[in-house]
């Protein structure tokens, strides 16, 4: 595509996958990507040990428990940060022998200049879409609050204004203008916190879960989510 104007649209009218992290922004992606276009599935690299999501965290379980409850295929690919964005292309490549024309993402503030999505996209021959591109960040969490999805902080920095205590939170109209009034980015964009997201309009069931033990490393706290699995 080439051209950052075209972000927002770019998967308009095209079968597409999601590089998919589990929390807000990519959610509400997929969620706005999906009026225009198809969806072909959900694309996620793993941490070198294949065991959980790079940046948030994630556990393959709970991976696949909220792509069963969406009803789209995940494909998962592990990496470490050296081999990262070759794995992410070869994940491309392999997308568009399936007929997918267009990734989507979550971004909100790339530049317009040196983007690395479109950089990849454009080695794997695919556009962009970015729906949440400049979009305002209050706005972006309000309108995910008002379609009805929820969500929950389980990763904070420390040493960006957030505490432990924020490890559960759900993400309300409320707590939003709590995150604003300690000076956070409401969509946590600086790095302040992840979300996980349990429940929503694409959601066929909420997701069943449990908090457990806080786990602490380096200037980040986590709030593992343990499944509940339940019997039909």
């Amino acid at each position: 595509m080439g051209i950052s104007q075209d972000w927002k649209t770019g998967a308009d009218g095209q079968m597409f996958v999601v590089s998919f992290s589990g929390g807000k922004d990519s959610t509400l992606a997929l969620y706005e990507s999906m009026k225009t276009g198809k969806a072909v599935g959900l694309i996620i690299v793993l941490e070198e040990d294949g065991t959980r999501s790079h940046s948030h965290g994630m556990t393959i379980d709970f991976i696949k428990a909220q792509a069963a409850s969406i009803g789209l295929p995940i494909y998962l690919a592990a990496a470490n940060w050296e081999n990262y964005e070759a794995t992410f292309i070869d994940m491309l490549h392999k997308m568009k022998t399936l007929g997918v024309e267009a990734l989507v993402t979550g971004d909100l503030d790339m530049p317009e200049h040196g983007c690395w999505h479109e950089k990849v996209t454009n080695i794997a021959n695919l556009t962009l879409g970015m729906p949440l591109w400049q979009v305002d960040h209050t706005e972006i969490v309000e309108r995910f609050i008002n379609l009805g999805f929820k969500t929950i902080i389980t990763t904070v920095n420390l040493t960006l204004g957030m505490c432990e205590d924020d490890l559960g939170k759900v993400l309300t109209y409320e707590y939003v203008q709590e995150l604003k009034s300690r000076g956070i980015d409401p969509c946590g964009e600086g790095g302040e916190f992840h979300t996980t997201v349990i429940d929503g309009p694409i959601f066929k069931q909420p997701i069943s879960f449990r908090p457990i033990e806080i786990i602490r490393e380096n200037n980040y706290a986590f709030l593992p989510l343990q499944l509940i699995y339940t019997n039909d």
